[in-house]
């Protein structure tokens, strides 16, 4: 099979772009995610979108400053599903660490579900050392509407940027 070429680009995640961010999760996940763009507008976080030359996003996430000292936390990483494992997920991790040396900090945390073995993978590569667990949870959209709660226990992890 032929290798394809795409050019990415990132760029900061806006309102008009959740029409076509569907496949990042469900309606109550994407009103949060427009909550978060709020934020955003305070400077408290960064909202990243990974876009094609169409510049339709194919992966988006988020900088949270507020949540440590001196540390920009990786939060609501997603890549479109049909485009996993293609180097995306790299693409807007090391766009969140420009962000992050960006405003001048050097350290860069997330936590990463213990169900999702390719993530923490991903992450490892990328030079995420483990540190501790905690458990989350959250309200979850069901696709017939209907709210349930996620729990589920993550791996702490994090990175001294150069």
């Amino acid at each position: 099979m032929p290798d394809v070429m795409v050019k990415l680009s990132v760029r900061d995640l806006v309102r008009a772009d959740l029409a076509s961010c569907g496949w990042a999760g469900s309606e109550r996940h994407l009103a949060n995610v427009a909550a978060q763009l709020d934020r955003a507008r305070s400077g408290e976080v960064d909202y990243l979108a990974v876009c094609a030359a169409t510049d339709i996003p194919v992966a988006k996430g988020g900088i949270d400053y507020q949540v440590k000292e001196g540390v920009g936390t990786l939060w609501q990483l997603a890549v479109h599903p049909a485009l996993q494992s293609c180097g995306i997920g790299t693409f807007l991790v090391e766009a969140a660490e420009l962000r992050i040396r960006g405003r001048g900090l050097r350290q860069a945390e997330l936590g990463v579900e213990e169900d999702n073995p390719r993530a923490r993978a991903l992450y490892e590569r990328l030079g995420y050392v483990a540190y501790d667990r905690q458990p989350d949870a959250w309200e979850e959209q069901a696709p017939d509407g209907s709210l349930r709660r996620r729990e589920t226990m993550c791996t702490l992890m994090r990175k001294e940027l150069a």
